[in-house]
């Protein structure tokens, strides 16, 4: 199994990159935060895999950090959430605010991410609420999710999209009160 990759990026695209290491290109798939932040092709890159093996296919999927591998590795175990499922959670909000939610059980929460319902939010929420228990820093974490929730649905009254409001939000510090995330997030809106 490939556990991580180190090469030049020859190309860059909405879903994935090709890497190219050892003069072999690998097709790695990554969530939109990782492809946000890795470098532009030509550059080396750094990414820690996860190979995911069916009857006949062999996909790689890519992160710039360990923590977020190990989530999404969590999220794959719960039947039903597939690697491509994995990486739309991902996509959407932070690793802390998705610990927040399942570990308090916000089952709304998890139902505004887009392919989510009620029935595969009980169940991530069930099989995971104990193994990120320990990750818990923050005691509060359901007034610090509500925060959150209140700002996004402060963002989308105003005409965003849901989309483009976690998008921002994801940008704010979550340590920020919600009218200040609200402030913040449209200052990033209006750039």
């Amino acid at each position: 199994m490939i556990g991580s990759i180190r090469g030049k990026i020859i190309l860059k695209r909405e879903k994935g990159l090709i890497v190219e290491a050892g003069g072999v290109g690998y097709k790695i798939s990554v969530s939109p935060d990782t492809l946000s932040k890795v470098k532009k092709t030509g550059e080396e890159t750094f990414l820690y895999i996860h190979t995911h093996v069916r009857e006949d296919i062999l996909d790689l999927y890519g992160f710039l950090d360990y923590p977020e591998l190990e989530f999404f590795e969590m999220l794959i175990s719960v039947s039903g959430i597939g690697p491509k499922g994995a990486l739309a959670i991902l996509g959407v909000t932070s690793i802390e605010t998705l610990h927040k939610a399942i570990g308090t059980g916000d089952v709304s929460y998890l139902t505004k991410i887009s392919g989510i319902g009620k029935k595969t939010a009980e169940k991530i929420v069930l099989e995971l609420r104990d193994k990120i228990a320990d990750r818990m820093k923050d005691e509060k974490g359901g007034s610090s999710l509500q925060g959150e929730l209140d700002s996004l649905e402060a963002l989308k009254s105003l005409g965003y999209s849901q989309h483009q409001a976690r998008e921002a939000l994801k940008k704010v510090s979550a340590d920020l009160d919600t009218n200040a995330k609200i402030r913040e997030a449209l200052k990033i809106l209006a750039r």
